[in-house]
């Protein structure tokens, strides 16, 4: 009974990748230009600057929930995703693997961004070094399938992200599920979100060539420190 309701929901996905595919054509060109969308094309050679921006972001994000979880002591509500160590490959290192092997599309990053966000509110998890990498390998697995297209298998992306085959089936039907296959991101949220990351980056530097005018230095937090995630750091 397992195996079918697996294999029925997988038929569903596919059925929603068929019909659901996003439309980028509307999305600002400035702002997708800036996030490395235009120049970067599927297995381009380069580095689309989404992926600096979404590592940094998660970083901090991960940053303050560890630290607020000193005094507060979160509940796991999605246990599957919660390792028993933190892995030795940083949040930046992971995220450019994965666009190194999987030869996906840079516009997957931000899809994927945009899934975590929706299951961080939808499960009420917080992002932390135990699970922050599981979650980025799966939401890009399904960024992939969704908006690609043409992708490998899951004994592929295992590989990639340093999981089983298994582990790796059994967090995306948990993901698929704890997203209510709520997959289709309109080309409004698409937007939604570049501006979104675009504004963070601007925040970001406005405050460092303030702290480089006032001559501030050691007393201040590194570059990495002082940016923020916006609805994902929870």
């Amino acid at each position: 009974m397992a195996k079918l309701r697996f294999e029925v929901s997988i038929d569903f996905f596919r059925l929603a990748m068929a019909t659901l595919a996003i439309d980028t054509e509307g999305v600002d060109s400035d702002i997708y230009r800036a996030l490395g969308f235009k120049e970067l094309g599927k297995g381009a050679v380069g580095t689309p600057r989404i992926l600096s921006l979404l590592s940094s972001l998660l970083e901090k994000s991960v940053q303050l929930n560890e630290t607020e979880s000193e005094t507060v002591n979160f509940k796991d509500n999605v246990a599957i995703f919660h390792g028993l160590r933190v892995p030795t490959i940083s949040i930046r290192n992971y995220i450019d693997r994965i666009f190194k092997y999987a030869a996906c599309s840079p516009s997957c990053f931000l899809v994927a961004y945009v899934y975590v966000d929706r299951f961080v509110q939808q499960t009420d998890v917080h992002l932390t070094s135990l699970n922050v990498h599981r979650l980025l390998i799966t939401s890009v697995l399904v960024a992939i399938k969704f908006i690609d297209d043409a992708f490998f298998n899951n004994a592929y992306y295992a590989r990639v992200g340093g999981v089983t085959t298994a582990e790796l089936n059994s967090l995306e039907m948990s993901f698929l599920f704890s997203l209510d296959f709520r997959l289709q991101v309109t080309v409004n949220t698409f937007q939604r979100y570049c501006s979104q990351l675009q504004k963070e980056t601007s925040d970001i530097h406005q405050i460092e060539r303030l702290i480089r005018a006032c001559g501030i230095k050691d007393s201040w937090p590194s570059k990495s420190d002082t940016q923020r995630a916006p609805t994902i750091s929870r």
